[in-house]
């Protein structure tokens, strides 16, 4: 997987992807990050990246003209690779999990990083082929959601992660939740533990130290489906919940 960022601060990446997983995938090879520089694709003597917007307003705009040059230098340099350029915009479809699966499933990128009151809309239009938000905020720029779909969509890399079907247990996820389930829920990871059993008289649930491997599949499951109906209902309305499910919920499972 390659990643390639149009940004006009080619710097804020030096931490970042030093670090970590990312840090790990680039010295496996299994994921090339590429910066570039928008002023560079600039033709004028000032390096000019932005302009006011046409009708007045507050702000100033991402000219088109360097941010076309960029991306038409990229897939020159690689030949033969199939173009998949992403704006970065609060205006976009919201990144989430499977968006993220959708994403790792290319072999390479363009990350449009936009600044300031956005990007000249042309760019949107006739350039872009999709546009991604990672929340309903304002960021002063899509360096800092750069670095987040890059890190989402790399540990979804194969041979990334040690364990690569350790993704498929995460919250987010999309899956099956046992016998009896007609259809797959998003829910949010269970609770986990570990040593000391015993920390300030806050102990870890006993099931969990039974060796019971069913009845702590079971404990985790009714778990997780209570804890997103509890912090995420969004995400998982009851009724939609299978009978199974419902059965567990209603479960007692610890003394």
């Amino acid at each position: 997987m390659t990643f390639h960022i149009i940004t006009i601060f080619p710097n804020y990446f030096d931490g970042p992807f030093s670090h970590g997983i990312i840090s790990q995938a680039q010295k496996k090879k299994k994921v090339s990050i590429q910066i570039h520089d928008l002023r560079g694709f600039t033709q004028d003597r000032h390096k000019t990246v932005d302009d006011r917007p046409f009708g007045g307003g507050e702000g100033m705009i991402l000219k088109p003209e360097p941010i076309f040059r960029a991306v038409e230098s990229i897939c020159d340099s690689r030949s033969g690779v199939q173009r998949n350029v992403i704006l970065l915009s609060p205006q976009g479809r919201k990144l989430n999990q499977e968006v993220a699966f959708e994403l790792s499933m290319h072999s390479q990128m363009m990350l449009i990083c936009g600044r300031y009151e956005g990007v000249d809309e042309r760019v949107r239009e006739y350039l872009t082929d999709d546009e991604i938000s990672i929340g309903d905020y304002v960021l002063s720029g899509g360096e800092l959601a750069a670095c987040v779909l890059i890190d989402s969509v790399t540990r979804l890399v194969p041979g990334v992660l040690n364990k690569d079907d350790s993704t498929l247990n995460e919250s987010f996820v999309r899956r099956n939740l046992g016998s009896g389930s007609s259809q797959g829920y998003t829910i949010l990871d269970y609770p986990q533990y570990t040593r000391p059993e015993n920390f300030q008289g806050l102990k870890v649930p006993e099931l969990l130290l039974s060796g019971d491997h069913q009845k702590i599949h079971l404990w985790r499951r009714k778990k997780a489906l209570e804890k997103t109906l509890k912090n995420r209902p969004d995400l998982l309305q009851y009724s939609h919940i299978s009978e199974a499910d419902k059965r567990l919920l209603e479960l007692k499972l610890e003394p």
